[in-house]
């Protein structure tokens, strides 16, 4: 799927290094629906065709961790801008 110039090119997107710290995670189901979760909280749940390409891409980079980010944090769209604020608890 990608060849070694997109993979070059998709790694000089994370600019600020925030997706090695490996913000998303994911489970496939059985039905291969794709759950992704954000710091512990599911954010997104892909389904049918979405998930199947979403797989098929996470398969051509061999599920390597930086470009699973990558991918995931498209998926997930307009998601972080990076200047957000910190809420802190009261507790």
């Amino acid at each position: 799927m990608y060849n070694k110039w997109e993979v070059i090119k998709l790694r000089s997107i994370d600019k600020r290094g925030k997706l090695s710290e490996d913000p998303f995670s994911y489970q496939i189901t059985k039905k291969r629906t794709v759950r992704i979760f954000f710091g512990g909280k599911e954010i997104k749940i892909l389904k049918d065709a979405k998930a199947e390409q979403l797989i098929k891409k996470m398969e051509a980079v061999d599920y390597d961790d930086y470009d699973v980010q990558l991918l995931l944090a498209k998926v997930t769209g307009n998601f972080k801008h990076g200047n957000e604020k910190v809420h802190k608890s009261k507790y």
